[in-house]
């Protein structure tokens, strides 16, 4: 039964319970990620108005408190527009769900959901050459448990492309193996897929699987939990530091865990693989979305260009502009 003036915080737990998991059954990556979201929210909208969450009214969380969370990610945690625009998306998809529990409230609702997204360039996606990927697997000191499981979630990452939250949340049993061996991947939108290993995979994979490990996880934290993406991003800067010593090419780059997943895919069109197969690979719903590969991908360019016939130019001679045309192109 829907209380007459419900809280915050029971509005929010309404939205978990009931139209998250029990109505859409979204899958356990939105859930997470919108859970996230919301503790980020309510940690700010602590320490702004040092009123604890379990006691803010629904009124305390205007549209002026988000758009001051909003911008307060992108300056304290650096994130871009995307992830910030993302954050975003969670909130209002909390709010279009209030605005049919509390009808009274939709003039303040409202003005929540009328805060913009942010507009981005779109650049080009960062990917790894193999010898900046052979110099980032080298980096973990493999002699520790630490620098063994960090190592293999490099080459594990590289060789499948997997998603870092697909990656944290492989178990143990999730690998299969075999004739074919292989890791089995529940993915966005509770898809399922199964993604071969290569031998050099299998092997490590195997040996790592006979560490005296407490988890049901593939790659724990130290106390056997499963790894937080924040983790995950902080030792790989950590060993992307390390490899910049073996490769100065990898200071150029902005090296993210995505970005491997990014490289697995550019390895397959290099390669000449369909589209459509590395949108299977990958678990991309559309063919549409790999087209962010061939944007990125100068040799495909640089073969059309070789197949063209360009007019040729002649070269000219230079001649100084008069010296007023000068002055007035000075100004």
């Amino acid at each position: 039964m829907t209380q007459a003036n419900p809280s915050f915080a029971y509005l929010l737990q309404s939205f978990f319970t009931q139209r998250l998991l029990k109505q859409k059954q979204s899958s356990p990556h939105t859930v997470g990620s919108y859970r996230d979201t919301f503790r980020l929210l309510l940690q700010f909208t602590q320490k702004r108005l040092q009123k604890a969450p379990s006691r803010l009214e629904l009124t305390d969380v205007d549209a002026r408190l988000v758009a001051a969370f909003l911008d307060d990610l992108e300056q304290e945690r650096q994130i871009s527009a995307r992830s910030r625009n993302l954050r975003l998306t969670a909130i209002r998809s909390f709010f279009r769900y209030v605005a049919f529990e509390v009808p009274a409230q939709s003039e303040h609702i409202q003005r929540v959901l009328a805060i913009p997204s942010k507009r981005y360039s779109k650049a080009l996606v960062t990917f790894l050459c193999p010898e900046e990927v052979e110099s980032l697997l080298k980096a973990p000191i493999q002699q520790t448990w630490f620098g063994r499981r960090d190592h293999l979630i490099i080459l594990l990452t590289v060789q499948t492309g997997v998603r870092l939250s697909e990656l944290t949340g492989l178990k143990r049993e999730d690998v299969v193996f075999g004739p074919g061996t292989h890791i089995r991947i529940i993915g966005k939108g509770r898809k399922e897929r199964s993604i071969p290993l290569t031998k050099r995979t299998a092997a490590a994979v195997k040996a790592w699987l006979q560490e005296p490990i407490d988890s049901q996880f593939l790659f724990p934290n130290a106390r056997g939990g499963r790894l937080s993406a924040d983790s995950v991003q902080a030792l790989l800067k950590k060993h992307v530091a390390t490899a910049n010593e073996r490769c100065p090419s990898l200071a150029q780059k902005h090296v993210t865990f995505h970005c491997l997943r990014h490289t697995m895919a550019m390895e397959m069109l290099e390669a000449g693989i369909d589209r459509a197969m590395i949108a299977l690979w990958l678990g991309h719903d559309s063919v549409e979305t790999t087209q962010i590969y061939l944007h990125a991908n100068l040799a495909s360019k640089e073969a059309i260009l070789s197949k063209i016939a360009l007019p040729e130019g002649k070269q000219g001679r230079y001649r100084p502009d008069d010296q007023l045309l000068n002055f007035l192109k000075s100004l």
